[in-house]
């Protein structure tokens, strides 16, 4: 009886812990759920019309276009991250976009036509105004921030995807999330590839116009697509047509629309992110790998393509024999199998070696140096004129000095002079300087009463001046 009792007891607390755990478990699922579901605050129906509203480039939305353009290109033109933000915060350019998105997901064709001729209206408007400024501006040079935009990675991938899904969650909540839209048109960036876009035109660089127009269709793409998921995910109701054969071919018209969509940016979204894979490899091989004494490596470049590595090295020569070690290496590494190395060296200016190294470089290189260099002037120019303007306060005239020297013959009617110096003082293991004022006494006061004014004067003085090392002495 008592070993049933036992038993019985615990299999008792057996079942009240799993009872518990259960309770938690389904805590834990509850407050999830209530932290991420977002279904119990959508406004389907205004979500619709605040979409719809804004796909069209008519009157007031085409001149903020045109403006924020104007904008954008100045901001990239003098390569300022600050005044290419002010332009995106300003601009209208996601309605048709979010519209191409929406129309598909809810298979409504009218909407999705608005969208596609608006998306061409604004596409033409914002490259010819960004080519009319190029065009007319004296500043041709390719900055950084234009560069940053002829060509998209994965990140600009990520920002597209992120941004988009940013966009149509803030959208579909009931009220309004303005600074949460004005984030997202920031983070997707779809208007500096149209200014660069416009920009490759003017300068007549079909390179650089494909390359920011591609990455403008990327994002477009992106931010479109995550418009569709998430109205798919949120239950959106489907147009209703009267019709009900026009109802199956839209729908099939959308379902085709979204395939192709989708299995070209999956591809796409791969082949970046296969590229961001293998030059983050390649790098850590160089740093890993290409190690030699008396070497350094300068640059190193990868050509996803053609699977090349060029590196860059000047020092020490690096023998043959070094290099085929380091080609072995990199087919033993895993993804890098395939990659042939090239290696361009030079122990100086005259050598075979240092004569491959590209012209860009080396340009490098001395861009660098003066960079460096600047850095340090500047630097020195600060210091300088710091010494400047402290020397500048004891100076004779109407200044500083002259002022405390008058306040200070008021306190101390048995001073006959004073002057100031900065004395450098070494004790040869560091150099100070010192502020040193010399007084001269009337001679009728005596030793004792010198020394105690002499203490009082320099607590005074390093109390006005708000100085440490100030030294205060007597001179006959």
């Amino acid at each position: 009886m008592e070993n049933n009792s036992q038993i019985n007891t615990e299999n008792n607390g057996a079942d009240n812990l799993r009872v518990s755990a259960q309770g938690t478990w389904e805590g834990i699922k509850k407050f999830v759920s209530e932290l991420l579901d977002i279904r119990h605050d959508t406004d389907v129906e205004n979500t619709v019309e605040s979409v719809k509203k804004e796909i069209s480039f008519k009157g007031h939305n085409a001149w903020i276009l045109i403006f924020s353009i104007f904008v954008a290109s100045i901001g990239l033109n003098v390569s300022s991250a600050a005044v290419v933000i002010g332009a995106m915060l300003i601009s209208p350019l996601m309605g048709p976009i979010v519209g191409i998105g929406l129309s598909v997901a809810i298979n409504d064709v009218d909407t999705l036509r608005r969208s596609l001729i608006n998306l061409g209206v604004m596409i033409v408007l914002s490259v010819l105004t960004a080519y009319l400024y190029f065009l007319l501006s004296p500043l041709t040079k390719l900055t950084p921030e234009l560069e940053a935009r002829t060509y998209p990675t994965i990140l600009d991938v990520l920002v597209a995807i992120f941004g988009g899904l940013a966009l149509i969650v803030a959208k579909t909540k009931k009220g309004t999330i303005a600074s949460v839209i004005f984030g997202v048109a920031i983070a997707t960036a779809l208007m500096p590839p149209l200014c660069t876009a416009g920009y490759g035109l003017a300068v007549g660089n079909m390179e650089y116009f494909l390359g920011a127009f591609y990455l403008f269709t990327i994002n477009s793409i992106f931010i479109a697509l995550s418009t569709f998921l998430v109205a798919k995910l949120l239950g959106f109701p489907l147009v209703r047509y009267a019709n009900s054969k026009r109802r199956k071919r839209i729908s099939q018209i959308a379902t085709i629309i979204a395939i192709v969509v989708m299995i070209p940016s999956t591809w796409l979204f791969w082949n970046l992110l296969q590229q961001e894979i293998f030059v983050s490899n390649t790098s850590k091989f160089v740093n890993e790998n290409i190690l030699y004494e008396g070497t350094e490596v300068l640059k190193f470049t990868t050509n996803f393509e053609n699977k090349e590595l060029d590196v860059y090295l000047i020092g020490r020569q690096v023998s043959p024999d070094v290099v085929s070690t380091w080609q072995a290496k990199l087919n033993e590494t895993d993804k890098l199998s395939e990659l042939k190395l090239r290696v361009f060296q030079g122990s100086d200016q005259s050598s075979d070696g240092f004569a491959r190294i590209t012209s860009e470089v080396r340009a490098g290189i001395l861009g660098d140096l003066y960079t460096r260099n600047q850095e340090v002037l500047a630097d020195k120019d600060l210091q300088i004129r710091f010494l400047e303007d402290e020397l500048a306060k004891f100076t004779t005239g109407s200044s500083p000095f002259d002022e405390l020297s008058n306040e200070i013959k008021i306190n101390y009617g048995n001073l006959r002079s004073i002057s100031f110096s900065n004395t450098l003082e070494s004790n040869f293991k560091k150099i100070d300087t010192i502020k040193r004022f010399s007084v001269r006494w009337d001679n009728t006061i005596s030793a004792a009463q010198k020394a105690e004014n002499q203490k009082k004067l320099k607590d005074w003085l390093e109390f006005k001046l708000k100085m440490e090392n100030i030294e205060v002495r007597e001179i006959q």
